[in-house]
């Protein structure tokens, strides 16, 4: 019959397999849900996000320099879905206005998804003098709020760059 093909896998031996090169790769989709009622811990700072004397959501804190003040984003929370973001490894030996050339190694390759849709994320951007709330001394400056809701198309690709010798 016309337009038939036919097939069949042939198993490969430690030699042969070591001659086949390819692309590797990771593809994902997710929909992922950040403290929908609070988070795990509750205490003087944190609570159930039907309590307004406390924050619900997620911290993420980081240190922009040695001995320096803190970054927060803080009482993160919401939902967002993504379709297509991958995961793979790129080798950069060009490009870059010519540092390409001088780097000659692996970088981690994220591939952005089309669209993204964010359901009532939200999160603060703050300033704080401890990583912690419940650090001794801890004070924390609000800086804005964001809230999301709808798509966000995101394309292109973020590259990964190792730090130090590996």
């Amino acid at each position: 019959m016309p337009g038939e093909a036919g097939a069949e896998l042939e198993r490969l031996d430690d030699d042969a397999l070591g001659a086949v090169s390819g692309k590797g790769g990771i593809y994902l989709s997710g929909d992922f849900s950040i403290n929908e009622l609070g988070g795990p811990i509750e205490n003087s700072y944190f609570g159930r996000c039907d309590d307004a004397t406390r924050k619900c959501g997620a911290r993420f804190a980081y240190r922009l320099k040695e001995n320096g003040g803190w970054m927060v984003l803080d009482d993160i929370r919401g939902n967002f879905a993504f379709e297509g973001l991958t995961l793979g490894v790129r080798y950069i030996d060009s490009g870059f206005a010519g540092d390409g050339e001088l780097f000659q190694k692996d970088v981690l390759e994220l591939g952005l998804p089309n669209t993204v849709r964010f359901n009532d994320v939200q999160f603060k951007i703050a300033a704080s003098n401890t990583a912690r709330p419940t650090d001794p001394g801890f004070q924390q400056t609000d800086l804005f709020s964001v809230g999301m809701r709808g798509e966000v198309v995101m394309e292109g690709n973020l590259l990964v760059f190792p730090t130090g010798n590996p």
